[in-house]
């Protein structure tokens, strides 16, 4: 079967071209700022995005009617129970209006259903970053004002899940893991037979990362925000997108950090250190969540290439459990495979809640 695969970035819009389960194709479309630019929203680029989509199965000489489905990375929706979803009208009505807010993400289901509509196909999304599986004990904050949300990157953390629990040996409802997704922003999450039970939300919570600052101590950060220094916008930048790494190191190259350690500055060595203790300590946060019953501790993600972040991680957490690492994320590969199991009948595709 032959399925194509959509997934918008902030800079690019990478498609993929799958035969059942391999991947004969992958092109990142890159957006430059000049190009962007041009668009006051996100879903002004709609169009832009999809124009050099179809451009691109021209080249390849393909139409979309000769794909047997059409796949995208889901976005903010409202909450979901994991799994692959078929496209509806309110799933396009809730993207369209950045339901838990704005990321490039939201235009998935759009694009895919825009495409597979010009084949007379249907499009799907899998594991939206709106999964939410969490048990009720998980969704107390402190005040019952703000209810924790359930945003992880659920899509590679169901993927990697599978994965351990083919490594181990064991059924995926039969099984237990913490798996740590370590990128741009790190989830951390107990998994219990497949389903993400609860998660530290990665946009404001939790260990700092390459360029968000995760969990802050709350009473100088209301000070900060009401110090009449900073903007809203700028809070909310500071906390996403210029925290972390960023903020400390003026980076979110982990390779650059690694470097400047070797070279000898003590300062990003320690820094870098920190980012691992705090993973540690959610690791180890998790665990409990699961009473200890952890079959195995599981570090994804891009981050996950980091021999010295792993080591460091894993000298503090492997008394919890042994220690699996699947580097990197291969979302368009997860995304193929959810898909496919509909088409194969191995699963029930599910339908968005209207």
């Amino acid at each position: 079967m032959k399925i194509l695969i959509i997934n918008p970035g902030s800079t690019s819009t990478k498609v993929a071209i799958f035969e059942d389960e391999k991947q004969v194709d992958l092109k990142v479309l890159r957006h430059s700022p000049e190009d962007l630019s041009r668009f006051k929203t996100l879903w002004d680029q709609f169009e832009f995005r999809l124009k050099i989509i179809l451009e691109f199965l021209e080249e390849k000489n393909l139409k979309p009617s000769d794909f047997s489905a059409v796949g995208g990375l889901g976005g903010l929706l409202r909450p979901v129970s994991g799994g692959t979803y078929r496209v509806n009208d309110k799933m396009l009505e809730d993207a369209r209006a950045n339901f838990q807010g704005e990321h490039p993400s939201n235009l998935g289901c759009a694009l895919a259903y825009e495409v597979a509509k010009l084949g007379g196909v249907e499009a799907f999304i899998v594991d939206p970053v709106s999964v939410d599986e969490f048990e009720p004990l998980a969704r107390y904050s402190g005040h019952p004002l703000i209810q924790r949300r359930s945003l992880s990157h659920a899509l590679n953390i169901h993927a990697v899940a599978r994965l351990a629990s083919e490594k181990i040996g064991k059924k995926l409802d039969e099984t237990n893991f913490v798996i740590a997704h370590l990128g741009g922003g790190i989830s951390v999450c107990p998994v219990k037979g497949g389903r993400i039970i609860d998660a530290n939300d990665a946009s404001s919570d939790g260990p700092f990362s390459p360029e968000r600052t995760g969990g802050l101590p709350l009473q100088p950060f209301i000070s900060l925000c009401f110090s009449g220094k900073y903007t809203e916008q700028e809070i909310r930048k500071m906390v996403m997108g210029k925290g972390g790494l960023v903020a400390y190191l003026g980076t979110n190259n982990a390779n650059e950090v690694e470097e400047r350690i070797k070279n000898g500055d003590e300062y990003a060595r320690e820094v870098y250190e920190a980012m691992a203790y705090q993973i540690a300590k959610e690791v180890g946060a998790m665990a409990t969540v699961l009473k200890g019953k952890v079959d195995a501790i599981v570090l994804t993600g891009g981050l996950a290439n980091s021999k010295i972040l792993v080591d460091w991680i894993t000298e503090r957490v492997s008394f919890i459990a042994p220690v699996l690492v699947f580097p990197g994320e291969d979302e368009m590969k997860a995304l193929a495979l959810g898909v496919l199991r509909v088409l194969r009948g191995e699963e029930q595709a599910k339908e968005y809640p209207a």
